[in-house]
């Protein structure tokens, strides 16, 4: 029953009990996870040795092959992937998200290192810039590969997807990738690496199913870690001497307070109030609200929010909570009893400070498993009227809970929002061009994106919670402080930016 790593080639199983995971409908125990005896520092050698030489020998393109070989291998497998999910509690719907939106990412990522990279393993970033009046001089910036690895460690709520993304880039620079997936559903991204393994080049990719202390003492300036998570567990790592001493690259997405306006315009009758309401249905139920990027705080004016409350309550007494595959249910579960402890608590003091009108947390109906034995929770709306108040702009219920909050000036709104201290999602939805200029404007420095929906874009929009490959995911403050995807300037940071002078003819034979 022990999840093996995957190390220097091989599947290894690690030694003592283990943690047992356990699955999110039944509370049967899926799995154990444990490194321990596992040699990690074999596995670190490994990278820099094999996976560099054998990542170095590829130009972009044919990175990018490789690349798209292991998101097709997926693809053609992605049923067993939905399966695996299933036990994590995802709805198909909710494992298409991850799975289909992993395979996606790597094969965009895959398209753009084929059109906007050269057959080269440099990138020369500009043109030479004359140094002196005589022509004989000058200087350009070149990027390469450095000389280390890709540590990436995942929240469990995206286990394919959130390595996808950050094996991407990385695969594309030529920095191999160990990953450290989260435990809760570390078996569904071992299975996701056993099905991409062949179609990559050796030591390209390595997994970790457990702990990985020691880890970060053999890691330095050459290597780049890449952490979703916790705000908390974010700072711990930040603070480590790899990052701080050893200046190992570092960037963090971390889970945010993210909100959505509703602009003064949006009355009912009009379409930007029901587009309100369904996303904010969506952000809480898709993944049981468990996304970094779900709508915690809901902006709506005072004038409406009875009949903002009323319309989403209409939507949330439609949600069907149960097994995945179940008949009609529209809900899973969350991936395992303590998260539902978690969530439970968050609530707790979310509720202090305004009133709960929708959903029991300590009481759901669910169709085709056990309420009790399987990690399930009612999709949960809170709604906080004194909108000074620290709790909903401080606290994060990460589960199917949003909380309604009113909002009179306008001219309040920036700083409402600012006391998020930082979002990776925010959203406006109106159809009044000032509106939206006013609050995309007064709160963009607090965001790393930001969603205009209205009708006129609803047909096409990819929503409020899902990042796109193409566009910059992270956030300011709160939110982690970092930046990833946002196309090919992923595959940029893995890169070392050197800048280079001498004569026109010397750096042209540099780069050429």
């Amino acid at each position: 029953m022990t999840l093996r790593s995957y190390l220097e080639g091989s599947w290894r199983a690690g030694t003592g009990e283990g943690v047992p995971v356990a699955d999110a409908v039944t509370g049967e125990i899926v799995t154990l996870v444990t490194s321990e005896g596992l040699d990690l520092a074999a596995a670190v050698t490994y990278a820099r040795r094999t996976g560099l030489a054998a990542l170095g020998e590829l130009t972009f393109p044919q990175r990018a092959a490789a690349l798209k070989a292991a998101a097709l291998a997926l693809q053609e497998r992605r049923q067993e992937l939905y399966d695996l999910s299933a036990r994590a509690g995802a709805t198909r719907g909710d494992a298409a998200v991850d799975v289909d939106g992993g395979i996606g990412t790597a094969l965009v990522y895959a398209s753009l290192a084929r059109k906007g990279l050269p057959d080269h393993t440099l990138i020369a970033e500009d043109d030479p810039v004359p140094l002196g009046k005589g022509g004989t001089f000058a200087g350009r910036h070149i990027l390469t590969t450095p000389h280390g690895i890709s540590l990436q460690i995942n929240a469990f709520n995206f286990p394919v997807w959130g390595m996808l993304e950050k094996l991407a880039p990385a695969l594309l620079a030529g920095l191999p990738t160990i990953v450290k997936p989260a435990t809760p559903t570390a078996y569904i991204a071992a299975h996701a690496v056993r099905i991409m393994e062949e179609a990559l080049p050796p030591g390209a990719i390595q997994l970790v199913a457990g702990n990985i202390s020691g880890l970060f003492d053999l890691l330095g300036g050459q290597d780049h870690i890449g952490f979703t998570g916790s705000v908390a567990t974010a700072a711990r790592l930040r603070s480590d001497p790899a990052v701080t001493r050893r200046s190992a690259r570092f960037n963090a997405e971390a889970d945010s307070l993210n909100c959505s306006v509703l602009g003064p315009d949006a009355v009912p009758g009009q379409p930007e109030f029901d587009l309100f309401a369904d996303a904010l249905i969506t952000e809480m139920t898709v993944k049981a609200g468990q996304k970094c990027t779900a709508i915690r705080r809901a902006f709506v004016p005072a004038n409406l929010i009875d009949a903002v409350t009323g319309a989403v309550e209409a939507r949330l007494a439609r949600v069907v909570v149960g097994a995945p595959g179940a008949g009609g249910v529209t809900m899973g579960a969350l991936v395992g009893l303590a998260q539902r402890e978690d969530v439970r608590a968050a609530v707790a003091r979310l509720r202090s400070a305004g009133s709960l009108i929708h959903g029991d947390p300590d009481k759901v109906e669910v169709v085709g498993a056990d309420a009790e034995r399987g990690a399930f929770l009612s999709p949960l709306l809170l709604r906080v009227d004194d909108v000074a108040r620290p709790e909903p702009h401080e606290v994060e219920a990460f589960g199917p809970v949003s909380t309604l909050m009113p909002y009179g000036d306008i001219a309040d709104l920036p700083e409402l929002i600012a006391r998020g201290k930082g979002s990776l999602a925010g959203s406006v939805v109106s159809y009044d061009r000032d509106f939206v200029r006013q609050i995309v404007l007064g709160a963009a420095a607090h965001h790393g994106r930001i969603l205009v929906l209205d009708r006129d874009s609803a047909g096409e929009s990819t929503g409020h919670g899902t990042p796109m490959p193409q566009l910059v995911h992270g956030g300011p403050g709160r939110a982690g402080g970092g930046e990833e995807e946002g196309g090919l300037r992923a595959v940029y940071a893995h890169l070392q930016r050197t800048a280079i002078q001498g004569g026109p003819a010397a750096l042209d034979s540099i780069v050429k």
